[in-house]
């Protein structure tokens, strides 16, 4: 993955829009937009839709959500080696949706970084951010929970805790990258987070919702 490129990672949580075919119509817009504009455009897809997307698109897939488990006897919890030969590109840890412990996030980190798994930890302010930093995770991701889902978009709404949030995290490991996400919805959402200092933005429902997932792809990315 060219890591000077913007970043955009769509995550399609289990809404119906981004399920079976739907999910391979997003995919196929975020490969066609990705390949024109030269951003790195990712998805996040349930479980079963792992493998068939990571095989049949050139985009990087991740999963929803990993847990801190090794193989063994942990029936319906999500195994981080299953992740990763499904093909998954990385992972998202602790989403609004899917909070963990400090423990769990840190031995979640840990088994990315094992597997080779690129892992991007979910935070919903600066605390938070500079903590997930500090566990050395390739992405921190500031979604503030009021905003998720909103329409309003974090860039606009609260540019103040994408600037706290990138401070944050530079002085705990200025190895770790930042992206924004909650709300975000068009090409000037995306340029704000990126101008205040974010690599890229996680989204979901601005995307996955879409009539034409494939011209709101394009307008995300027409101003980076």
């Amino acid at each position: 993955m060219d890591m000077d490129s913007p970043f955009i990672l769509i995550n399609l949580k289990t809404y119906k829009e981004g399920m079976g075919s739907n999910a391979h119509r997003i995919a196929a817009a975020a490969e066609t937009v990705a390949k024109e504009s030269g951003a790195v455009i990712g998805v996040a897809p349930t479980f079963t839709e792992l493998h068939p997307m990571s095989y049949h698109y050139s985009i990087p897939v991740y999963a929803q959500h990993i847990d801190p488990i090794a193989p063994g006897a942990h029936t319906g919890h999500i195994l981080p080696e299953s992740v990763r030969s499904a093909g998954a590109r990385g992972t998202l840890i602790n989403h609004s949706e899917r909070r963990l412990t400090l423990a769990d996030i840190d031995a979640c980190v840990q088994a990315a970084r094992r597997l080779h798994l690129e892992s991007v930890v979910c935070t919903n302010n600066d605390a938070t951010s500079a903590a997930a930093a500090a566990l050395g995770p390739d992405y921190v991701a500031i979604e503030p929970p009021e905003l998720i889902g909103s329409g309003i978009s974090v860039s606009k709404a609260d540019p103040g805790i994408i600037e706290r949030s990138v401070n944050a995290v530079r002085r705990a490991n200025p190895n770790v990258k930042v992206l924004t996400g909650a709300g975000i919805q068009s090409g000037e959402c995306v340029k704000i987070a990126i101008d205040l200092g974010t690599c890229g933005v996680l989204l979901a429902s601005s995307v996955v919702k879409a009539e034409d997932p494939e011209a709101v792809l394009r307008d995300l990315v027409s101003l980076i």
